[in-house]
């Protein structure tokens, strides 16, 4: 079996993250500035994925998101607002900004074991609600056994259902190794996905640096052989503002500068949109 590494000419040894990360956090301090944190806050996926969730909660959210402009004037509001299928239409009857996209986990999420054409169904509604993009999962079940093909046609076929909307690919990168964690950045996005991401923060450990720094290096050897920007999405027990800088500055020294726009670059987050709040004003803020 070829994998996808082989095939664009990838490989990665356990050395190398930690080298690369040695030399990222050398330039961490210096990224410790509003404008930084106004440029992560930016990016986040305003995320709320709870059993407990409920029409009003996510109502609430939406209009905290609405009103977010009146509150920080000089901080851009997040990317987009990510839910469960069942309260896209609340998001998109509520949301006011039209710069906010909508967001909804689909396929089975988190654990991707269903049948596809569930998958394919939950994805397409979702969309019909409203959603602007698709959070999905890998099937690990067909990765993990060798069965790529699969894998892949799982996301083929997600990506033609859900039309022009954009397809986010959940690696798990917690249950993978690093070579395995290449493998599933190329399958992905050889089948059509427009980002990759590290986690539902369902699985220990959820994104790591070393995860996001493979990925990155993925991309940018998926980007010099095909020409195609993927996005990256660092998500799963992301929290500090620190951890924001680090995954700043992997996707700048990896990637450059072109990738840090939430065109390209996301955050799957929740509790870091008020830290970093409040690194912005030195106040302890509860906003969301």
């Amino acid at each position: 079996m070829l994998h996808y590494s082989e095939r664009y000419d990838v490989a990665v040894h356990p050395e190398d993250p930690a080298k690369a990360l040695r030399e990222i956090n050398a330039i961490i301090p210096a990224l410790r500035t509003p404008a930084t944190w106004k440029h992560c806050f930016g990016a986040i996926d305003l995320t709320t994925l709870n059993a407990t969730d409920t029409v009003e909660k996510v109502r609430k959210l939406t209009e905290r998101v609405n009103r977010f402009p009146s509150h920080f004037a000089d901080v851009p509001p997040v990317a987009a607002i990510c839910v469960y299928p069942a309260f896209v239409r609340t998001v998109r009857e509520t949301l006011t900004l039209s710069s906010v996209q909508i967001a909804a986990v689909g396929a089975g999420f988190p654990a991707s074991q269903t049948f596809l054409s569930v998958k394919c169904d939950e994805c397409r509604l979702a969309v019909e609600q409203g959603a602007t993009e698709i959070d999905v999962v890998l099937s690990l079940c067909a990765f993990l056994a060798g069965d790529y093909a699969a894998a892949a046609d799982e996301i083929r076929k997600i990506k033609q259902v859900i039309g022009n909307a954009h397809l986010k690919v959940i690696l798990e990168t917690g249950a993978l190794s690093p070579p395995q964690i290449a493998d599933a950045s190329f399958l992905a996005m050889d089948a059509g996905a427009d980002f990759i991401k590290t986690s539902t923060g369902k699985i220990e450990p959820a994104a790591t640096p070393e995860a996001v720094w493979i990925m990155a290096h993925c991309i940018r050897r998926f980007y010099q052989q095909t020409g195609r920007k993927v996005g990256l999405k660092p998500a799963g027990g992301i929290a500090a503002s620190d951890d924001a800088i680090t995954y700043y500055a992997i996707v700048r020294n990896v990637l450059g500068d072109e990738w840090l726009t939430p065109a390209l670059f996301r955050f799957g987050a929740s509790r870091m949109a008020n830290n970093l709040l409040c690194s912005l004003t030195g106040d302890t803020i509860t906003y969301f």
